[in-house]
């Protein structure tokens, strides 16, 4: 069987690029103890934690775990804690170049495999008519810096994105199926 650890529904969609024969199985770990790690090491360590959490009761099962973190200026943008800090958030990004990092790990039973993936995201300079309008919606709500690129026809928040547009969804798809394979292979 092939586990999931994530709730992400863009994460779920994308998996579908993968594999469509997938159960979902969340992990419950603290993030935080993570973050004061630099972001690179915090992204690796909970994608790897949250693999190994759900390994602990299917040891036999191939697994992909993966986090998904924003960096401006090596500060690490969390998901905000309300509508107004979405706003601060998105003023932050405004005009900025940041990087998106996703870091994955796939687990079947003695085999580990942990990338991670790195795209660069430039913002267009937002008005606040755009980011109220934006925030009104509450899509930013749960996204890491307080945005979705899905979102971008829309609201034209993103100028340009250098790298994996999945990986700023929150899945590097392209990647990910090529270690998907390889652990496959390495099994048979």
């Amino acid at each position: 069987m092939v586990i999931l650890a994530s709730a992400s529904p863009r994460r779920q969609n994308l998996m579908h690029k993968i594999t469509s024969d997938f159960s979902i199985i969340t992990a419950d770990i603290d993030e935080e103890k993570s973050y004061n790690l630099s972001p690179l090491e915090a992204v690796l360590d909970i994608a790897k934690r949250k693999g190994e959490k759900i390994k602990e009761n299917h040891p036999h099962d191939l697994i992909l775990s993966a986090d998904t973190i924003v960096v401006l200026n090596n500060e690490i943008i969390h998901k905000p804690i309300d509508q107004e800090d979405a706003k601060r958030v998105l003023r932050k990004l405004s005009n900025q170049k940041h990087q998106v990092i996703t870091a994955y790990c796939l687990f079947l039973e003695d085999r580990f495999i942990e990338r991670y993936v790195v795209s660069e995201v430039i913002f267009n300079k937002l008005d606040d008519n755009l980011i109220d309008k934006y925030v009104a919606t509450g899509s930013p709500m749960d996204k890491a810096g307080a945005y979705g690129v899905q979102d971008n026809e829309r609201f034209p928040i993103i100028k340009e994105v250098n790298g994996s547009i999945d990986n700023v969804v929150g899945f590097p798809v392209k990647e990910i199926k090529e270690d998907f394979n390889k652990i496959k292979q390495k099994a048979a």
